[in-house]
This record gives C-alpha cells, structure tokens and sequence, in this order.
C-alpha cells in the first residue's frame, strides 16, 4: 500500500502564520497572490537544487535529507497558503511513486503549478499540488517526514517573523 498524506492540521497552522505576516506587513491574500506564486516556483527552484537531479554534469549526489527536506517543505508553505484563500481547508493524498525521470516530474509540477496564475481554482490548486506531493516517495521520502520538516520550519517561520526578518 502507498503512503498517504493528510493535511487537514496543517491548513489552520499555515492560516495562523499568514495571517501573522498581513498584520505585521499590512498585506492580504489578494494583494500577494502572485508573488506567493512566485515564491513558490522559487522554491522549486531551490527543490531541484538541492535533489541535483537535472546535474547530469557532476557526480555529486543529493544533498542531506534534511536539507532536501527543508526546502521541501518551504514549497508546502507556499502551496497551503495558495490554497487557503479558494476555501481549501482539507487535502488528503495517497502519494504514488512514478517510474518517471525526477528532474521531468519536477518539469511537470511546475508546469501544473505556474497555470494557477491563469488558472486560480480549487480543481487546478489540488491537481498541482498533488503532483507536488508525488515527489516525495520519487525522492525517497515519506509523507510523514514532509510534515514533520513542514511543522519545523514552520517554527522557524513564526521566529523570523517575530524577529522582523
């Protein structure tokens, strides 16, 4: 049986967060949607780097777990932020390990990610987000581990804030 991922705690937690950061820097959803799109294609970005998958140039392997695993997480915190404001308080996944080339199932879930700029609804949130979670057992990790990375740095998130990072 495939691991599977339930969100529905995590939801309320990224809520408290963001609504933290609007009052500290008088912003809303609305106003930052798109960079909160941005963001987390940024942090696909720093994903990708950090697996090496598309180094086909270098011989070094994956960086350590808990970095991987950290940047992971930064893109959760974008995802469940994005979600938030269509009404999406609930997401449960079984995670499907694809016989796919990791650096193109990244390709893939930006891809499905960068529509939500045209495409801002629940259906295509949860399809991109899905696939985002499909990463996890390709990269060798369980949907447990991406929830204990995502809940610590969710701590580091609340530090920042309050130390006007």
């Amino acid at each position: 049986m495939n691991d599977v991922i339930v969100l529905d705690d995590l939801y309320p937690l990224q809520k408290d967060l963001d609504e933290d950061i609007a009052k500290r820097h008088n912003v809303s959803y609305e106003s930052t949607k798109d960079k909160r799109l941005l963001a987390l294609l940024v942090e696909f970005g720093e994903f990708a780097n950090e697996t090496r998958c598309f180094k086909y140039w270098s011989l070094k392997p994956m960086s350590e777990k808990e970095v991987v695993l950290d940047e992971y997480a930064d893109g959760m915190h974008f995802f469940l932020s994005l979600g938030i404001p269509l009404g999406v308080t609930s997401l449960k996944k079984e995670l499907v390990k694809k016989d796919i080339d990791p650096a193109t199932a990244i390709l893939e879930v930006y891809q499905e990610a960068a529509k939500l700029h045209e495409d801002y609804s629940a259906s295509q949130y949860e399809k991109a987000f899905g696939m985002y979670l499909d990463l996890l057992p390709l990269f060798g990790f369980s949907g447990m581990e991406a929830k204990e990375a995502y809940l610590k740095k969710l701590k580091v998130n609340h530090t920042r804030q309050e130390n006007k990072y």
